[in-house]
């Protein structure tokens, strides 16, 4: 239970007797006292991440420490600000009485996140039921055996320690136990009593041989029939066997063993923590809570396992029981993982939910993408590493190929990269090099695609390569508002934010830098969790693009179904050749396959392109160069047709790209180099005309050929092209003499190279 308070009174009387310290909260509702802390394991007055608060001790010659979190006054030490800012935890601050250390203060930071704890707990338990998934698949590691060192600092032992409480603190844990003590296992036993013989009604051959041994005897009555056999005494009393229904099964003998393994573990970590601790805290928590289980009247009855039968049908179907076997099993290899990791989510007391929420989506997503590509993960054995004091976690900053493989879609295979925290190297100026063309980027899981055939290098070069980045946010609050809104003073709101150092759209911003910043990036999403997926397409097709998808903490709905949708039209946009994507590509790929030499340049007056010149891209539009007789000039230009001989003959045309797609037309005549007759090609490629068609045609001349090629054609309309003259002796393709009268075509740069001035 949690009471709003507006400033709090803290008793020291265990520093120094009368000693207060007074902590003033500057937002309502964010500084509370809470009844539950105990049972949770955390400090009674608690704080809220990113506020500020006063505090004021009593006495002028105490003060806090000097950290990050706690700014004492410049000249009033006993007076200060505490900002939590992203810190989540118990704060253990230390009290200084004239600079000498006297004690210390323990406060509580929540998250903003409502639902935190929950969320804290069922992460922690997907990452150790992960870790230890693959400490049983890697062969390695598991060959060793690893005792858990109580002597080992107390940093190392509290992870071992929050690995083991992830597992057996759970609801379904306690939920498992209670099935058990409510519903044990039973079966029949046999057990022996002593009875008056008057109330046997029947006897075993073990009973008839009593009848003769037994003592405390009774002398039978003179004349008894019993005489003829011998016996004149029977004993009072004769040993019976009955069945009876006990609990003291092996299954149950083994929960109960579990238990006490349980419970030995966090005894020995509670002797070794410090006092006052969060490990010695929350250890003690864990053991009175395992000891209420053991006190109950069953286990009593249960004696101890003499072997411990895993294989029985009871342990591993019966409800319960089953449970509590998958956590002995977890338990003993959770007990010797260490991870590295760890240090930034929970060492000295903290909760850093949001960087778990990072390492726990890892797993989230490799899950995903296992059941999406049918592709098993490449080294995932190399995520668990032997080290000196245990079996060491490698999931912490650095680049690490979780998953690698070639995905067959059926009508195109594709290389398949799933990277953890990839690096994409800052300053890569050397086009077509990988990275980062600013400063250097790593997203927290990049997503990559490439045809099969071919090299991620090489797939880089010919821009084939495709990234898609995700990156955890796990305090997003906002982001739904801020992709979607499109209102003005919302827009002003922020500018005014922003001069005060507040950035609301930080995260967005920084999905932008992904795209727009490492080299062939299809995309980039935040992963959150919320509710509403949000992606926004950059044109028409799934990518480029940017987004959010929600994906929760949760073990019944977490969210990620939505993300699993749009990975697979992902793959459905690469299947398909056609796409724009494809296109813009290549298109990339050829205008930045080679760097622009010196003279590359067009600085010439040319047509804007915009409209009917829209396409008017100086390298991309060809001019033909071509020969005419002076008499044939006027002919030209009255029809609109100008014809080149087909023939294999020297002055024929030849076909090419440039031939065929020519826009413009340049005529000289014999002798002439300097021409400014400019004309512009108003069909896409020429005709085939007959002798007898350019006779009809009126041709001033008789046609020689069979057979001409003709292009329509117009005069110029385009004032920047009007009254200039080109030299073209200085194209490339000008031949001299005879061979002057051949037509070649050029590029409109290269043309206008040759302008004359």
């Amino acid at each position: 239970m949690l009471a709003h308070e507006p400033f709090v009174k803290i008793n020291l009387d265990y520093i120094e007797e009368g000693l207060k310290l007074t902590i003033d909260a500057k937002v309502d509702d964010t500084l509370f006292i809470t009844s539950d802390a105990l049972e949770n394991g955390e400090a009674a007055y608690q704080l809220v991440e990113g506020f500020s608060y006063d505090y004021e001790f009593s006495d002028k010659n105490f003060s806090f420490k000097k950290d990050q979190i706690v700014q004492p006054h410049s000249r009033k030490n006993n007076l200060g600000i505490i900002s939590p800012n992203i810190y989540v935890g118990t704060l253990s601050l230390q009290v200084l009485k004239s600079d000498t250390p006297v004690g210390v203060v323990l406060l509580e930071v929540q998250s903003i996140k409502s639902g935190y704890r929950e969320d804290y707990r069922d992460m922690l338990e997907l990452i150790t039921e992960k870790c230890t998934d693959l400490l049983m698949q890697a062969n390695s590691p598991v060959s060793h055996n690893f005792e858990t060192d109580f002597e080992k600092d107390n940093k190392t032992l509290y992870q071992k320690f929050v690995f083991i409480k992830s597992i057996i603190s759970t609801d379904e844990f306690a939920e498992s136990v209670h099935r058990i003590v409510s519903a044990p296992v039973t079966k029949w036993k046999e057990t022996t009593e002593q009875n008056d013989i008057r109330k046997i009604k029947r006897f075993k051959n073990s009973n008839i041989k009593e009848l003769i041994s037994g003592s405390n005897r009774s002398q039978l009555p003179g004349g008894h029939y019993l005489e003829q056999y011998g016996l004149k005494s029977l004993p009072n009393k004769i040993t019976t066997v009955r069945k009876i229904d006990t609990v003291d099964t092996p299954e149950n003998r083994f929960v109960k063993f579990a238990l006490e393994s349980f419970l030995k573990f966090c005894s020995d970590i509670n002797k070794k923590a410090k006092k006052e601790s969060r490990l010695f805290i929350e250890s003690e928590l864990i053991e009175k809570e395992l000891e209420s289980y053991l006190h109950h009247s069953i286990f009593k009855e249960i004696s101890r396992p003499e072997t411990l039968r895993l294989n029985s049908p009871v342990l591993q179907r019966k409800e319960g029981y089953r449970e509590v076997l998958r956590v002995w099993l977890m338990f003993d290899l959770a007990a010797k993982l260490v991870w590295k990791g760890g240090d930034d989510v929970y060492s000295a007391g903290k909760k850093n939910i949001a960087t778990l929420y990072e390492y726990w989506l890892f797993f989230k997503l490799l899950d995903l993408f296992k059941s999406i590509f049918e592709i098993e993960p490449k080294d995932i054995s190399d995520l668990i590493k032997e080290s000196d004091d245990g079996l060491n976690l490698q999931l912490k900053q650095g680049e690490h190929t979780a998953l690698k493989g070639i995905y067959n879609t059926g009508t195109r295979k594709l290389n398949i990269r799933f990277n953890y925290n990839r690096s994409f190297k800052g300053g890569v100026n050397d086009y077509p090099n990988s990275g980062s063309w600013t400063t250097t980027m790593r997203p927290d899981y990049t997503l990559s695609f490439w045809p099969d055939g071919i090299t991620d290098v090489e797939a880089e070069v010919q821009e084939l390569m495709v990234h898609i980045h995700f990156d955890a946010k796990y305090k997003i609050a906002n982001l739904t508002d801020m992709l979607t809104s499109e209102n003005q003073n919302d827009l002003d709101e922020e500018k005014i934010e922003n001069r005060k150092g507040i950035y609301k759209n930080a995260d967005l911003l920084k999905m932008h830098a992904y795209k727009d910043a490492i080299r062939r990036t299809g995309g980039a999403y935040v992963l959150y969790p919320g509710n509403t997926p949000i992606n926004k397409k950059g044109f028409h097709e799934i990518i480029p693009g940017l987004g959010a998808f929600p994906v929760r903490p949760s073990k019944t709905d977490d969210g990620i179904t939505e993300l699993k949708i749009f990975i697979l039209e992902v793959i459905n946009h690469f299947v398909n050749r056609a796409s724009q994507r494809e296109k813009i590509a290549y298109r990339t790929f050829d205008v930045y396959k080679s760097k622009p030499e010196k003279g590359d340049e067009v600085n010439e007056i040319l047509p804007e392109t915009y409209g009917s010149n829209r396409n008017l891209i100086p390298d991309d539009t060809f001019v033909l160069v071509g020969y005419c007789r002076k008499e044939n000039l006027d002919w030209i230009i009255s029809t609109g047709l100008y014809n080149a001989r087909t023939d294999s003959r020297r002055g024929s045309l030849r076909l090419g790209p440039g031939e065929a797609g020519a826009k413009y037309l340049l005529l000289h005549s014999k002798n002439e180099t300097k021409t400014g007759r400019l004309l512009k090609i108003t069909e896409t490629g020429p005709r085939v005309f007959s002798k007898q068609k350019l006779i009809d045609n009126k041709y001033p001349s008789e046609p020689s050929q069979n057979y001409y090629l003709v292009y329509k054609v117009e005069e110029i309309s385009d004032k920047e092209l009007l009254n200039v003259e080109w030299d073209i002796t200085k194209l490339e393709k000008y031949k001299n003499g005879n061979n002057s009268a051949l037509p070649f075509s050029v590029t409109l740069s290269e043309l206008m190279n040759a302008v004359i001035k």
